[in-house]
């Protein structure tokens, strides 16, 4: 316990001292527990000061999940000298229940269709250098209940001559019509950027699910680039560079992008991997759904042996950055997937039986908050094991609760030196690459 009081002291401030105690007993449960994580495992796997009425009423307190999950990253995690972005995507629980609150119907990539259970938006600090990701953020979605539309009246609309109409100027792009996720997603960004506002962050990166321009300007107009993937069909234009007509204005968009025959001269690099030549292509292009210019990377992947190629279009609204750190960032986004992951197979996010709307948010920010606490601890052990992972972080942890109760157990306390041979061998059994430090087990 004193190593989990020790890095859970940067949360003091913002907890009292009898919810900083429960937090505490509830982590040390989670880093124990063998299966399933709920309520009732979580009381049976705790000491004395964790019962299963004291973890019920912590579930029913309101905390500022933010804050905490930032006080984390900010104490042990964060690089004052690094380089970090801000990635955002959903992540889709399945749940058979009617009763949890903001239960629907939610699309899930792994199933490949909607599915019943709930929905989070999470937003994460990635580390350029240690190419790491840090939940910062989660918000639920909640769904809309559908009602019936009325019939809009039908209108008779003078239809106009063909043409420009005669006095008609330019007007800037309007705003577009921002659907709930995208609201999310803006009320989100403001509060995190307000929030770790000394962090030098310039750029998003989302999924192709929001490569659209509505994003953009959302991303934009909260003082950040966007980095995403356009449809591999999408239209784009080079600018012109015709001569000025006689007559009207000089157009914006010159020819159409054929991705089946690139400019030679936008190529970036060309690697080959094993079977295959990879050619990048880097141009700022015109999208006729978006305001500015875009700084688009193609990808184009060649088959040697069948020379059948396929290509992904990555861009970004930043026009300084290159295709290596286009393409680099955009790969960085998948560590959110691992957030995703960790926080359904080790922290409970999938397993959760709390229904009322304190209780679900509490379940899901706790998972998300281990996931950063997690990332401090395995940064400990894979100093002395590289591949230490996050079961044999939660083996080790259950390893040391077994010591305690037969230590407990025995009529003389046994010496140290067999304290950390008994360790070493419990731990083996169900480690994967298991960490021997058994000198605080007593």
């Amino acid at each position: 316990m004193t190593e989990i009081i020790a890095l859970t002291i940067c949360l003091a401030p913002y907890l009292s001292k009898t919810q900083l105690r429960q937090l505490q007993h509830i982590i040390m449960a989670l880093l124990c527990i063998p299966g399933r994580v709920t309520m009732l495992s979580l009381s049976r796997w705790n000491e004395k000061g964790g019962s299963y009425r004291t973890i019920q009423r912590w579930f029913q307190t309101t905390f500022n999940w933010g804050v905490l999950l930032l006080a984390v990253i900010k104490a042990h995690l964060l690089d004052p000298n690094g380089v970090y972005l801000l990635a955002g995507d959903d992540v889709v629980l399945g749940k058979a229940g009617k009763e949890t609150y903001g239960v629907g119907r939610f699309y899930s990539s792994i199933a490949q269709r909607p599915i019943p259970g709930l929905s989070f938006f999470a937003l994460s600090i990635i580390d350029v250098k240690q190419r790491r990701s840090y939940p910062v953020a989660i918000e639920q979605h909640i769904p809309v209940a559908k009602t019936a539309k009325a019939p809009e009246p039908v209108s008779k609309e003078t239809k106009r001559g063909r043409g420009r109409p005669k006095g008609s100027k330019n007007h800037a792009k309007a705003a577009p019509k921002l659907s709930a996720e995208l609201t999310l997603l803006q009320s989100l960004l403001r509060v995190v950027l307000n929030r770790i506002a000394p962090l030098p962050v310039k750029h998003l990166v989302l999924d192709g699910y929001f490569g659209t321009y509505s994003t953009s300007w959302v991303v934009c107009g909260c003082g950040l680039h966007l980095i995403s993937k356009l449809r591999h069909n999408a239209a784009l234009y080079f600018p012109y560079s015709g001569p000025k007509p006689k007559c009207g204005p000089t157009p914006r968009y010159g020819d159409k992008l054929d991705y089946k025959v690139l400019p030679e001269s936008a190529r970036y690099s060309s690697v080959t991997d094993e079977h295959a030549i990879i050619d990048t292509y880097q141009m700022t292009v015109w999208h006729k759904d978006f305001s500015d210019p875009l700084n688009v990377v193609v990808l184009v992947r060649t088959d040697l042996r069948t020379h059948k190629s396929s290509h992904v279009v990555l861009f970004s609204t930043d026009l300084s950055l290159t295709a290596a750190q286009i393409t680099d960032y955009y790969s960085l986004r998948f560590q959110i997937e691992f957030n995703f992951r960790d926080a359904k197979q080790y922290w409970g996010l999938d397993d959760f039986m709390n229904v009322s709307p304190t209780a679900v948010t509490n379940a899901a920010n706790l998972a998300f908050l281990m996931v950063n606490l997690s990332a401090v601890l395995l940064s400990t052990h894979r100093q002395q094991q590289p591949d230490f992972s996050v079961f044999d972080l939660k083996m080790h942890f259950r390893t040391r609760r077994y010591l305690r109760e037969v230590i407990k157990s025995l009529p003389d306390p046994p010496d140290s030196d067999f304290i950390f041979r008994l360790g070493q061998r419990l731990s083996a059994l169900g480690g994967i690459r298991p960490y021997a430090d058994f000198q605080n087990a007593a």
